[in-house]
């Protein structure tokens, strides 16, 4: 939910992943293998390995081992990657729409997951300061996508901008899905409930209702000032109240304009982190921030605690951004 998918002209490389080309390839028990599948899935696993341009699944896990293979699939179709964690309430609300929507499209794009928790190389590579992290490999180019649980149709969108990509770079193939026997049915998979107030809020966004989507994340706070998904989930919908109907090149230009307006620095400021650009929000508040008068400064500092909430507050970027801040209050 924190980040408003981008148009298909912003989507361009924004990691390197250059360090993960050519890695000596280990012997994997699962996961995407270039020389073809060790262990079998166990029955009923939807994931498995690359085989000869066929795949058991359109979805498989890949590890810091076995990335190399995905960067060699990307020439055929692009791969969305999913980064995800078992502790992660967001990632199971998210990653169900993902896989959904790739048996959609039926080979023409697959689905990479990788656990955060057990691949730190490719966790700081895909500059994934939160989870989930989105983002895709397109013709062994990384393209980054969004941050957070985007309800489906936005996640649709997404993945029709990916689609438009890989065809202007040539990336038009399809792979071919092995089907085990007696796995003819695809498999269902249903996210874990929510909490209800939580439930109300992720409706009210995939309907577009952020006001409702806000309100409901307050009742939560209310009821529990703990929940620190609620005030994650308050930030990031208040995030994308404020994006909507935003010409990002209209409040840049008045940013520039203006750079003691702490409005359209603020502005500026939002689109850079739904863009993923989070040290760049960052600074942009931060540099305003001195010459701010008392009433101004506690206005950045709100959005600035909001923008920590978004992003993660034991991310390394918020760590210090928060230290900044602090010197600069203090």
């Amino acid at each position: 939910m924190s980040n408003v998918p981008p148009s298909a002209a912003s989507l361009r490389g924004a990691v390197d992943l250059s360090s993960l080309v050519n890695r000596p390839q280990a012997q994997p028990s699962s996961g995407v293998s270039a020389a073809g599948p060790a262990t079998p899935p166990a029955p009923g696993d939807t994931r498995g390995e690359v085989v000869a341009g066929t795949l058991p699944s359109l979805v498989f896990d890949v590890t810091d081992a076995t990335f190399s293979a995905v960067l060699d699939l990307s020439n055929t179709v692009p791969v969305v990657v999913d980064i995800w964690a078992e502790w992660c309430g967001p990632c199971k609300q998210l990653s169900p729409i993902l896989e959904k929507l790739v048996a959609e499209y039926d080979g023409r794009v697959v689905l990479a997951k990788v656990d955060a928790d057990t691949n730190p190389q490719l966790t700081q590579a895909f500059q994934a300061q939160s989870i989930p992290t989105v983002a895709a490999v397109i013709g062994g180019r990384p393209v980054a996508l969004f941050v957070g649980a985007l309800p489906e149709a936005q996640v649709r969108d997404v993945f029709e901008q990916v689609l438009q990509l890989a065809d202007q770079n040539g990336i038009t193939g399809r792979v071919s899905v092995e089907t085990a026997a007696g796995a003819d049915e695809p498999v269902e998979v249903e996210p874990e409930p929510l909490p209800p107030h939580h439930q109300d809020a992720y409706d009210a966004i995939d309907r577009g209702d952020y006001d409702a989507a806000q309100e409901a994340y307050r009742i939560a706070i209310a009821q529990d000032p703990h929940d620190q998904l609620a005030v994650a989930g308050l930030a990031q919908v208040s995030l994308l109240a404020r994006l909507q109907g935003v010409t990002p090149g209209d409040v840049r230009s008045a940013a520039a304009a203006a750079p003691n307006d702490l409005d359209a620095q603020l502005t500026v400021a939002d689109l850079d982190l739904s863009g993923g650009h989070v040290e760049d929000a960052f600074d942009r508040v931060l540099s305003v921030f001195p010459n701010l008068d008392p009433a101004s400064k506690d206005v950045a500092r709100t959005r600035l605690l909001e923008y920590f909430e978004v992003v993660g507050t034991d991310a390394a970027s918020v760590v210090a951004a928060r230290r900044r801040l602090t010197m600069l209050l203090y």
